[in-house]
């Protein structure tokens, strides 16, 4: 899948991105294409500087990293139903084995295996206290769904973020 500047595409590990150009670059003697990506995250990351973050994928390679196109409206109301649903993904213990399981769900980059992952951890929280580490993917599943979902819906992350709210403490 190629992207063009302007395009939107999800990065598996950083969420939704803008391409902003498409930039040839050197790297280790060899001359590659670069799409460079502004991340456009709910929780409006921003480094040290104060900029927002910027990332770099070589256009070759953009497929097997697992760049891909913004879900459809169709797919992001199967997100929804799985975060709804009765099901638990991982119920595996202890919390570290439960850990490494969810974060290769976030890591899959699939947005369905994200909402399984905030579905679960969300539940878990009622019964017992998160690990620090827990509450972080709780937290990045949160913003890499509430961006995606506001884009293919083309609605407000406060609008979408407030829906989540709703099912999950349903």
């Amino acid at each position: 899948m190629g992207f063009k500047i302007g395009d939107k595409a999800v990065h598996p590990h950083h969420g939704v991105g803008e391409v902003t150009s498409i930039e040839p670059r050197e790297i280790a003697g060899q001359k590659k294409n670069f799409y460079i990506l502004r991340i456009l995250d709910a929780g409006a990351r921003k480094t040290a500087m104060g900029r927002p973050d910027v990332v770099m994928v070589p256009t070759d390679g953009a497929d097997k990293l697992g760049l891909r196109p913004v879900i459809s409206k169709k797919d992001a109301k199967k997100v929804i139903d799985i975060l709804k649903a009765d099901e638990v993904a991982v119920n595996t213990q202890p919390w570290n084995r439960r850990f490494r399981e969810y974060n290769d769900m976030l890591n899959s980059g699939s947005p369905f295996e994200v909402a399984k992952v905030l579905r679960d951890l969300f539940r878990l929280k009622f019964d017992k206290d998160l690990s620090f580490g827990e509450r972080k993917l709780v937290d990045r599943a949160r913003t890499l769904l509430v961006t995606e979902l506001a884009l293919a819906r083309r609605c407000k992350e406060s609008r979408v973020d407030e829906e989540i709210t709703v099912i999950l403490t349903a």
